[in-house]
């Protein structure tokens, strides 16, 4: 009994949340065959298509039942750039907010990549750089930890095989894309903030609005450390939404 008044409240949140389209989405993710499934959300422009039973359902939950991203935003921004963008939940869920915004979408993994520009190829001004993040331009070991497909973590590799990527910093992405300010950064991508913010992050963290950061410190230990180290330099109002921190810059690095 307990189990069948389980099955009915999902029923009833999907149907809430997103009509007929999200009970689909449920029953198809909890008994489908298929490997993929898409949702078309009301309100959405366009179907979004993940992963049945992956990670991939977990982040869309979190992202779109749990409102993660839903935070004090003090501008509506102009520049987007999503670092760790996984297969495109964060910028879907950007466009439908912020419309006129330009996103920069960075993915190193190639599965995730390809739902990426799946997910996004049919949105305006979106897009997509098939690349790690790190401290500076080098290449990177992707390194399956048995986390699902959000659990890649990258190891910096000094030469160029099959088995690499390429690694760009933050400072290219702005300088590629005639980018001088960002107005939101989020960045999810699975410890490497540990080597992003220990050097190299003075030009772009100091044109940067609004900075949403999930840190790993369970995949990768001294995360957080590294981070707040970078950023306490900086005068910035805090806030947590889920696992995200959120820091809202306010002024220029202070001088030392």
């Amino acid at each position: 009994m307990n189990n069948l008044f389980g099955f009915y409240r999902e029923i009833k949140k999907h149907f809430k949340a997103f009509g007929i389209n999200g009970v689909r989405f449920y029953l198809s993710n909890a008994f489908g065959k298929k490997d993929l499934i898409t949702i078309h959300p009301k309100g959405f422009e366009h179907p979004i298509t993940m992963r049945r039973n992956s990670s991939d359902i977990t982040t869309f939950y979190d992202i779109f039942f749990k409102s993660e991203y839903k935070i004090n935003y003090r501008e509506t921004p102009a520049v987007i750039i999503d670092a760790g963008a996984n297969i495109g939940l964060a910028c879907v869920y950007f466009k439908k907010k912020f419309p006129n915004a330009r996103i920069i979408a960075i993915e190193p993994e190639s599965k995730n990549f390809d739902l990426l520009k799946m997910n996004t190829d049919a949105y305006k001004d979106i897009t997509c750089v098939k690349a790690g993040i790190w401290n500076r331009t080098t290449n990177l070991e992707v390194l399956d930890i048995g986390l699902g497909n959000w659990g890649f973590i990258t190891k910096e590799f000094d030469v160029e095989n099959e088995h690499t990527i390429k690694a760009i910093s933050i400072s290219e992405i702005m300088s590629s894309n005639g980018i001088k300010k960002i107005d939101l950064l989020k960045i999810d991508i699975e410890g490497s903030e540990k080597e992003l913010f220990e050097k190299n992050y003075e030009p772009w963290l100091s044109n940067t609005g609004t900075l949403l950061i999930e840190l790993h410190d369970r995949m990768k230990p001294g995360c957080a450390k590294s981070f707040f180290k970078a950023v306490v330099n900086y005068d910035f109002d805090l806030e947590h939404k889920g696992e995200n921190v959120v820091c809202h810059f306010i002024k220029e690095p202070q001088k030392q």
